[in-house]
């Protein structure tokens, strides 16, 4: 699990990821390392700010200053740049997400699901919205079309039944006819 950090234009109403904070085991020991690399040259990027996120990203920055006001000289400027901190700007652990989850599913009655399948749903739900494979790809960051095709992209036998539908016109072509005549 990693967290991003990010700039935010709320003039441009966009969001630019750019840096990662990831987990690793070095010699059996957890370790925090932050750094601007990511897996793929498309992990950074801009993307336009959704209505309640960016509501939400203004409420978080106004509670750092807020933060950073009361606490004075104590507050963690250092971190500042990053979207979640705690009360004194420090930066949450990058796993933070991944083991409150579960305890906010059951808490709200709700199957378990790994925070990632988040992801999962995300691109199905933008794909059932008419968005295209190739937007798709660019808004998760994938570095290649396949990936978003072969793994986010999954296609349900309500989608074969769409695409039957579809191919309808076909029947009213010559072609069509000559092809029942041939079969």
């Amino acid at each position: 699990m990693y967290t991003i950090e990010s700039s935010g234009d709320f003039d441009a109403n966009t969001i630019t990821i750019e840096h990662t904070v990831t987990v690793a085991k070095i010699d059996g020991k957890r370790i925090i390392v932050a750094d601007d690399t990511a897996k793929s040259k498309s992990s950074f990027r801009s993307l336009p700010l959704v209505p309640i996120i960016r509501a939400k990203l203004l409420e978080v920055k106004a509670e750092q200053e807020h933060n950073r006001k009361l606490c004075g000289n104590s507050y963690n400027k250092a971190e500042s740049a990053y979207i979640y901190t705690d009360v004194l700007g420090n930066r949450i652990k990058p796993d933070y997400l991944s083991s409150e989850f579960p305890k906010f599913l059951k808490k709200n009655g709700l199957r378990r699901i790994r925070f990632h399948d988040l992801r999962h749903t995300s691109a199905r739900l933008l794909l059932a919205a008419g968005v295209s494979l190739k937007a798709i790809q660019e808004w998760l960051g994938h570095s290649t079309f396949k990936t978003t095709a072969d793994i986010y992209a999954r296609f349900d036998g309500s989608t074969n039944q769409e695409s039957a539908k579809a191919l309808t016109w076909f029947e009213n072509t010559s072609i069509a006819q000559e092809m029942a005549c041939v079969i």
